[in-house]
């Protein structure tokens, strides 16, 4: 067990990371992830966590966060009745299954691998959001089958191995084949439920024994870091979705898109800097 003094310091630390993620996440309008495991993986490094298990932990931990955000989402949306539930449906296999091999992948990759692998889709996400518009459509409906089970695996297995809810992929697929940009996110919120509850369990048995990892943690699952986020970032995510209000999509857009630049700029110089 590390001194006291280590541990308040790595408190008080993420309760910084929750204060920016909550912000962020409020501002940009996501569930966190994408803000979060960069965070986290910054938080960890300074509190001496060896590196090669950084990045599991900081998806892992983040995925733990996104299950009671997305179910609690899922149910405001549903009161709503925005939700295309067809979808869903069509993907309860589909997407579980994407976020289980995302952690069978992730029990075998390194952090390294790991870390690239959220570099390239960041790029990929910031040049998507900077160049395409969205007015630019494949279909006028969502394609049917096999295609749409894969594409819901696809979804499960990116955002299982970035620590994302899901909505970022969603929101594109949905948006790129004509549904209204409020349905894809009505829609996410349960895409977020479909990956993040088996995901949380697949990151607990891939990282269990593991060494290295800081007290309090199950498996890849940090709990001091969750403790510590979670109300902060409840709490302080309002103040951000009241500020995004005062920017138009697009300048919501080209903020995302810089900070996901930012941060694939991160890691790759923690990979070849």
């Amino acid at each position: 067990m590390p001194p006291i003094a280590d541990i308040l310091f790595f408190v008080a630390l993420l309760a910084i990371a929750g204060a920016v993620a909550g912000l962020l996440a409020g501002v940009f309008g996501i569930g966190g992830g994408a803000v979060l495991v960069p965070v986290f993986y910054q938080v960890f490094g300074y509190a001496g966590i060896p590196e090669d298990v950084i990045m599991h932990l900081a998806v892992g931990t983040s995925t733990a966060l996104i299950v009671p955000t997305s179910i609690r989402s899922f149910r405001a949306h549903e009161k709503r009745g925005a939700i295309d539930k067809d979808l869903l449906k069509g993907w309860v296999i589909a997407v579980p299954l994407g976020a289980l091999l995302a952690t069978v992948v992730a029990a075998y990759v390194s952090s390294e691998g790991l870390r690239l692998f959220f570099a390239v889709m960041g790029l990929v996400l910031a040049a998507r959001m900077l160049f395409l518009s969205n007015r630019f459509h494949l279909g006028t409906d969502l394609p049917g089958q096999p295609f749409r089970f894969i594409t819901g695996t696809a979804i499960g297995l990116f955002s299982g191995l970035m620590g994302f809810g899901g909505g970022v992929f969603n929101n594109t697929f949905m948006t790129l084949y004509g549904r209204p940009i409020h349905q894809a996110v009505a829609t996410s919120s349960g895409v977020g439920v479909l990956i993040s509850i088996p995901a949380f369990f697949g990151f607990i048995f891939a990282g269990w024994g593991e060494a290295g990892l800081p007290p309090f943690s199950t498996g890849y699952v940090n709990w001091i870091a969750f403790a510590v986020i979670f109300p902060i970032a409840m709490l302080v995510t309002p103040y951000g979705a009241q500020l995004a209000h005062r920017l138009n999509k697009k300048q919501l857009e080209m903020g995302f898109a810089v900070f996901l630049l930012f941060v694939s700029a991160r890691f790759f110089w923690s990979l070849y800097g």
